[in-house]
């Protein structure tokens, strides 16, 4: 008893200089995260789950590394007609063995490679020894172990309920939605779910009512035996958010987002964005209580030859102005949010200020990188403190998460001792407990937070009076 007393106290003591900093390193390296957002499925959605070494090194940051130096007779269409491994024997050898693999996405996979204990393969870059390393493992194993490695408490999926391959781990694909119960309708037709949910939640993408991708979703209606109406968009939504139990709404945003007065219908005869999100969106998210979860910034189809891959899309300057609208008239739906282009991240910042139904999270895909990390983050910690999420993962290889939180967690320790240090020149106590609860409101304690946060009381600005 006074050997813990005494650890208890020790634990209250005010930290200095390289004690400080040693308790900020270690607090970063071992709190346990929340991964709020990956493209992850558990090993009991079969093929879904991407890990490996192929799926490695074919990933798509990998895949346009390798077109920028491919051999000129070999076009994309060419290495995509090539099975997988093949694919992969391309990539080790054009970007690991005839040029050094100093870039992040090359890093990450010596990274991944290291940590799961495969130091002696390296050494020999010995890709067959490597591939058969994985082809021995056991997937539900191997899941337990990536997650151990990366210290994660929970990833949450993304789940699209318009995508059939999907779906199909779910209910069958004849299954039907009864209109009145707005669920699925015959017991028998839903896919009883095996894998461990407290480390695998689910999120509702719904990509087709931010985009006003009328024809998408009424086929959808059809197919589940729903009217193709906006009261049948609603119905959907109700059933599938039942079928997932999910933790929020989530959309990545078109390029040419709009919402508001400038919003136009895709096509003649089709609903707006914003009619969809006024009518379906909002009313489930209010009438539910779950979060929308938005991701702006991307331009898809840069380049449709890199499509087969999914790394044909780029990065473009969003327009924050329609998220500003959102919270402002929408008080008592959550918003989550994060950009993809570097230009948005002060804006977005001094958005969350003003907003208290805004949360921000992570840095996303192009900006997953150490550089961009570690000025996104020192931004976020001089405006927001704490209350942000510092980092996910987007992993869509299960193996990803541990280079891409191994990496992240050494950048964003980089930020925090510098803060800290300043707080210990100020005169200011600070001692490891303090720390630790700090580290674990970034690594997902603050996402919680907010999730659980009550703003049905309005928590933006109202919308402005009409004119008279």
């Amino acid at each position: 008893q006074r050997r813990t007393a005494g650890a208890a106290a020790d634990e209250d003591l005010p930290l200095h200089g390289a004690d400080l900093e040693a308790a900020v390193r270690s607090a970063v390296a071992s709190t346990q995260a929340i991964d709020v957002h990956t493209h992850l499925f558990p090993g009991q959605h079969g093929k879904l789950l991407l890990w490996g070494i192929d799926e490695l090194l074919t990933y798509h940051y990998l895949v346009s590394e390798f077109c920028m130096v491919a051999p000129s007779d070999v076009s994309h269409s060419s290495f995509f007609a090539l099975p997988k491994s093949a694919q992969a024997d391309l990539v080790w050898k054009h970007l690991f063995l005839e040029r050094s693999p100093i870039s992040e996405a090359q890093l990450g996979v010596l990274t991944t490679l290291q940590k799961l204990g495969l130091q002696a393969e390296l050494l020999r870059k010995d890709l067959p020894a490597i591939r058969q390393w994985f082809a021995d493992q056991d997937p539900l194993l191997h899941t337990d172990k990536v997650f151990r490695l990366a210290k994660l408490r929970y990833v949450i999926m993304t789940n699209i309920p318009f995508d059939a391959t999907e779906a199909a781990c779910w209910v069958k694909p004849e299954a039907k939605i009864d209109p009145v119960k707005e669920e699925f309708s015959q017991s028998d037709k839903v896919i009883a779910q095996t894998f461990c949910a407290t480390r695998f939640k689910s999120a509702l993408r719904i990509d087709p009512v931010l985009k006003g991708d009328w024809g998408t979703i009424s086929a959808c209606l059809a197919a589940r035996g729903l009217p193709e109406t906006i009261e049948g968009a609603r119905t959907f939504l109700r059933a599938w958010a039942k079928t997932y139990a999910c933790e929020y709404l989530m959309a990545s945003t078109p390029a040419d987002f709009r919402y508001g007065d400038a919003d136009e219908p895709r096509q003649a005869g089709w609903p707006t964005a914003t009619k969809l999100i006024d009518e379906v969106m909002v009313p489930i998210a209010e009438e539910l209580g779950l979060p929308l979860a938005l991701k702006l910034g991307a331009k898809r189809g840069m380049n449709p030859a890199l499509d087969p891959c999914g790394g044909g899309d780029g990065v473009c300057i969003a327009d924050v102005a329609p998220l500003e609208e959102l919270c402002r008239r929408c008080p008592r739906v959550k918003f989550l949010a994060t950009f993809l282009s570097r230009v948005n991240q002060h804006e977005v910042c001094v958005l969350a200020q003003k907003f208290r139904n805004l949360h921000i999270y992570g840095c996303w895909w192009y900006c997953n990188n150490p550089s961009m990390i570690e000025e996104i983050t020192k931004m976020r910690v001089e405006m927001l403190g704490t209350a942000f999420t510092a980092q996910h993962s987007d992993s869509r290889v299960l193996d990803q998460l541990i280079y891409k939180w191994d990496h992240s967690r050494r950048v964003i320790a980089d930020v925090l001792v510098k803060q800290y240090a300043m707080l210990d020149s100020r005169g200011w106590p600070v001692t490891k407990t303090q720390v630790e609860r700090d580290v674990s409101r970034l690594f997902g304690g603050s996402y919680e937070e907010f999730m659980a946060r009550d703003v049905t009381g309005g928590g933006g600005a109202a919308p402005p009076a009409a004119p008279p």
